[in-house]
């Protein structure tokens, strides 16, 4: 077995544990132990991708032969854009990690855990694309989703529950990642979201109610809310492109006139000619500025195609085609 092989077995590992003392119930150390072990896992992986691309000699000072680089090092030279939103996302890892060995209160994990979300979903692509190792082998594809115990940050509490020092850093951390998740994408952070909305279609819905005029609570029905930069964030490019990762990394092969292709344009748009998914406000926004209306997608209208696909992937194409020339 070469370094580079071993590293990627010592970084999978070191997911592994990071992932399970983070969604252990158990461990009120959880935030910290994850931070150690998911940047472990970040720097064995990089180093055996330098490795691989650049050489043993890559991973080691030039003035101190016999000290590997740090993390922050592999990053800057794998990562060369600083406005890279993963790049970023990292950075601010390593700055969780390296505050942990100091002081860290339970109320970071409100703050950091849609960058943590974010780091994990990163280092599964990168292990697909710089080692081609598929890490929901190594661990349930539904145990990569971290477990979310936590409620809204708030300032007056931290105030009074912290000295002033430790409240004003926490406070200050907050207010700096806010905007930058705004501002930048998945890569950086994934946003925890919960969107509740009414429909007259059983099939549609998750929980059944009714309306008790005799009830003594009441409550506020809000019959649309939605910011479709955030619900509806992907172009049909965008959603191409994410399709063909899942389709590649489950192994399925795609015909179309019985041959093997990558979902294209033309076969995503025999998807939304046939399902009518411009006109499904659940997987389509459609944005009405011009004479020519553009389309952005949702993340459930990239799941609904993909699920399609994955139920006859042989044929489905060919059959839409069909279809579709018969309406």
């Amino acid at each position: 077995m070469t370094t580079s092989e071993r590293l990627v077995d010592k970084a999978k590992e070191a997911f592994v544990m990071a992932i399970e003392i983070y969604n252990k119930p158990s461990i009120n150390y959880r935030l910290e132990g994850f931070s150690f072990f998911i940047c472990n896992a970040w720097e064995l992986m990089l180093k055996a991708h330098m490795i691989s691309k650049y050489g043993a000699s890559s991973i080691y000072y030039s003035d101190k032969p016999n000290r590997t680089i740090t993390l922050e090092n592999c990053v800057q030279k794998i990562f060369t854009n600083e406005k890279a939103p993963l790049r970023k996302n990292l950075e601010k890892v390593i700055e969780l990690r390296n505050t942990s060995t100091h002081f860290i209160t339970e109320e970071y994990e409100a703050v950091y855990i849609p960058l943590l979300q974010a780091c994990v979903f990163n280092f599964v692509d990168k292990m697909m694309e710089f080692h081609e190792v598929d890490m929901t082998r190594v661990i349930p594809e539904n145990f990569i989703t971290l477990s979310v115990r936590l409620k809204s940050l708030n300032e007056t509490e931290i105030r009074g529950k912290y000295e002033e020092q430790v409240a004003e850093k926490l406070v200050s951390v907050q207010h700096t990642l806010e905007p930058m998740v705004a501002e930048n994408n998945s890569a950086f952070a994934i946003k925890v979201e919960h969107y509740h909305y009414m429909t007259k279609d059983r099939s549609q819905a998750t929980e059944i109610y009714h309306i008790d005029k005799e009830a003594e609570e009441g409550v506020r029905i809000i019959k649309e809310l939605k910011n479709p930069n955030d619900t509806h964030k992907y172009s049909a490019k965008a959603c191409i492109k994410e399709i063909n990762k899942r389709i590649q990394k489950d192994n399925i092969k795609l015909l179309f006139n019985e041959k093997e292709v990558q979902l294209n344009m033309y076969h995503f748009n025999l998807f939304t000619s046939y399902f009518a998914i411009k006109e499904n406000e659940r997987l389509c926004f459609t944005y009405q500025i011009s004479t020519q209306p553009q389309y952005s997608y949702s993340q459930q209208a990239i799941d609904f195609i993909f699920d399609e696909i994955k139920k006859s992937p042989s044929t489905i194409l060919d059959d839409l085609k069909e279809k579709i020339s018969k309406k």
